[in-house]
């Protein structure tokens, strides 16, 4: 049976007079559903599907509160097919597994469809989502999954290549606005039933503060005016001081093991590259700010100034390597400044992966087989019998010759005359180049010298 709770009515179909304002404000069809016109907007595949009940598997993939669960309840409220609502949150791959039984003996006696709508479908692991791939391929049930995930990550591919991702955006701050409006004057669902005074700046502050969700929205909306009338009072009258005092500080929408975490560091990362200090500082805040781990963070700097400043500066890792020391040493908040003093002296490094090219093409060759021995003349040789070898014959110690240069071979015999590291002209490399070509030019003369 489906589980009980996702969309419960009372028996005249209604939802209860005590449900939350984000359930009562639900939009019940496609003309009221805000922010997602490029997937159910008019004209749309997926509209024109829903209205003419002709819905496949899909998978809804979207923040919270973009309105995944509505989308959800407005095909069930458009079909005709039996629609059996599941979250996996609550309930097992048993319960699900016996809809499923179900949908196919109601297929085989008067061919009437299922629809399994499957809320955080990625809380079931892969082995479990198996279960739900041989009655997908037979038609017995048509899936609907919503998930915050990323679906390449989180959903079987076999189950993935059976249905259609539709990606739901965060809703826009515009939208919200529209939203939080309707519901102080929707005086059946909403609270126009109250003389709400809700200035329209302190609603593009809720709206601001919800990050794209609906439902955050819909509650910091409810609990302030809740907040603000008394029992005796039906007139509300919403100040700044009360709005900051409901709001307090913002939960950021974060998962530091999905794909916000990725997306955030990218950013970070990316941000760095592109010697923009503003969105360094930005990204680096939103990461600290939503509770990610400040030693990955600290790692990932100390990365950056190796791969992407490299010889450039050398400095850059030196500061990167103290500011993860001094995050270890004295935590947060207090080393969150060593942090932003590391990724904005990044940010403005010069820039050279000259150094991470190099590094990529010699594992290549040695993936490639360039396994040879060591070159005879710089082995060691510290008994008599590896010197009869030959071990050590031929080395010549370059602090005995001018300028520290000699003609010595140091790659073995394939790999002779390879360069694999090219400084570029930009900070402290420009210097590292023109020491190396008047190396190459005086290695050139001492071995046309020779015998």
């Amino acid at each position: 049976m489906p589980v009980v709770g996702l969309f419960d009515k009372d028996a005249q179909g209604e939802l209860a007079a005590g449900a939350p304002l984000a359930d009562r404000m639900r939009p019940g069809g496609l003309d009221e559903f805000l922010g997602q016109e490029p997937v159910v907007g008019p004209g749309t595949a997926l509209r024109r599907a829903i209205e003419r009940d002709e819905i496949r598997s899909i998978i809804l993939w979207g923040p919270p509160g973009c309105g995944k669960t509505t989308l959800a309840r407005i095909i069930a409220a458009s079909t005709r097919a039996d629609f059996v609502p599941f979250s996996a949150v609550i309930s097992g791959i048993k319960e699900v597994r016996g809809v499923m039984e179900r949908a196919a003996r109601m297929r085989r006696a008067d061919g009437r469809r299922t629809i399994l709508f499957i809320d955080e479908i990625h809380r079931f692991n892969k082995a479990q989502q198996d279960a739900f791939l041989p009655y997908v391929e037979e038609g017995t049930i048509i899936l609907i999954g919503a998930t915050t995930e990323n679906p390449s990550f989180e959903i079987n591919s076999p189950l993935l290549s059976r249905s259609r991702v539709y990606r739901l955006e965060r809703l826009s701050e515009e939208d919200l606005v529209r939203l939080l409006r309707s519901a102080l004057e929707d005086p059946q669902h909403g609270l126009g039933r109250l003389d709400v005074e809700f200035p329209d700046e302190l609603l593009a502050i809720v709206a601001a503060q919800s990050q794209g969700d609906a439902r955050a929205a819909l509650n910091t909306l409810e609990f302030a005016v809740t907040t603000a009338r008394s029992p005796d009072q039906s007139e509300v009258r919403i100040t700044r001081e009360l709005l900051e005092d409901t709001l307090q500080k913002s939960a950021l929408y974060y998962d530091r093991a999905g794909e916000a975490h990725f997306n955030l560091i990218s950013a970070l990362h990316k941000s760095m590259r592109n010697s923009d200090p503003d969105a360094t500082l930005y990204w680096l805040a939103r990461m600290l700010e939503s509770g990610e781990d400040p030693m990955y963070v600290a790692r990932r700097i100390v990365r950056f100034a190796s791969e992407d400043v490299g010889l450039a500066d050398p400095r850059a890792l030196s500061v990167a390597q103290s500011a993860k020391d001094a995050v270890h040493f004295i935590g947060l908040p207090e080393g969150e400044l060593a942090l932003a003093e590391a990724a904005v002296y990044c940010a403005l490094a010069p820039k050279s992966n000259a150094l991470y090219t190099a590094w990529k093409k010699v594992k290549r060759e040695i993936s490639q087989g360039a396994t040879d021995p060591v070159p005879m003349a710089i082995r060691n040789a510290p008994t008599g019998l590896m010197k009869r070898e030959g071990y050590a014959e031929g080395y010549q110690y370059a602090h005995d010759h001018e300028d520290a240069v000699t003609d010595l071979d140091c790659l073995p015999e394939r790999l002779r005359g390879r360069r694999f590291y090219h400084p570029t002209g930009r900070g402290f490399e420009e210097r590292l180049g023109q020491r190396i070509e008047s190396w190459i030019a005086a290695r050139r003369h001492l071995r046309s010298r020779r015998p």
